[in-house]
């Protein structure tokens, strides 16, 4: 995939140096990951959201096979939105009134969404959804590799946010990330959301924006006086 958006950038001729600021979140962070691995002297700044390095149990075996296993039970539609919605959210949002104004909560909204996406039964697949879960399970960068992505990218061009109730991927993940990379002593920045679930884009827009564009503008400084 690191491949198919390389070649998508070359064709729209987005292929200077220090061009491209990356934004990742989950999976996407994985694929962020392997475009910095592969072609790091085109990375302008590297930001890595809710996402891991390698997949590792945080949790304990048990939950974490429990976890695994309810992945790919066929279950009631209502039951599988209630158990998405926990996975990737925190509960303070889901109770917040609906951002849009539209729903009576963030969760009403999101339970409305993914009804309409599941009713799309040509791009949401069964088949679709166990393959992004087992390219995600195989996505592996070992230490050395990542220090070779913080080496050549540069460690302060690369910034990792999580937050701390993130089901999905737990925020150890980001730990490793910033331990391997560099660490926050030689530059990575980390920034971590209390209280916070797995889509940051969504639970924290303003806070997540300004963050993101504060980034690239102070990466986009240092390109430009290199």
């Amino acid at each position: 995939m690191a491949k198919d958006t390389f070649k998508i950038l070359d064709h729209l001729g987005w292929t200077h140096k220090r061009q491209l600021h990356i934004i990742g979140v989950s999976m996407g962070g994985m694929i962020a990951q392997e475009m910095a691995f592969q072609e790091p002297e085109r990375i302008a700044s590297l930001s890595l959201v809710s996402t891991a390095a390698r997949l590792v149990n945080t949790v304990g075996f048990v939950e974490n096979l429990r976890n695994r296993i309810n992945m790919f039970i066929p279950r009631a539609l209502d039951v599988q939105i209630a158990d998405v919605k926990a996975r990737i959210f925190s509960e303070s949002f889901l109770e917040e009134p609906d951002a849009d104004g539209n729903f009576p909560t963030n969760g009403d909204r999101f339970a409305a969404q993914e009804i309409k996406k599941r009713q799309d039964v040509e791009g949401f697949t069964r088949k679709g959804f166990l393959a992004q879960a087992v390219a995600a399970g195989w996505h592996y960068k070992s230490a050395e590799q990542l220090k070779q992505i913080g080496d050549a990218v540069g460690r302060d061009r690369i910034q990792v946010m999580h937050g701390t109730v993130d089901r999905m991927i737990s925020v150890p993940h980001a730990d490793i990330l910033v331990h391997d990379l560099g660490g926050e002593e030689s530059g990575v920045s980390k920034v971590i959301f209390q209280g916070r679930g797995h889509v940051l884009l969504m639970e924290e827009r303003k806070e997540f924006a300004r963050l993101i564009a504060n980034f690239v503008d102070k990466c986009s400084a240092v390109s430009e006086a290199s």
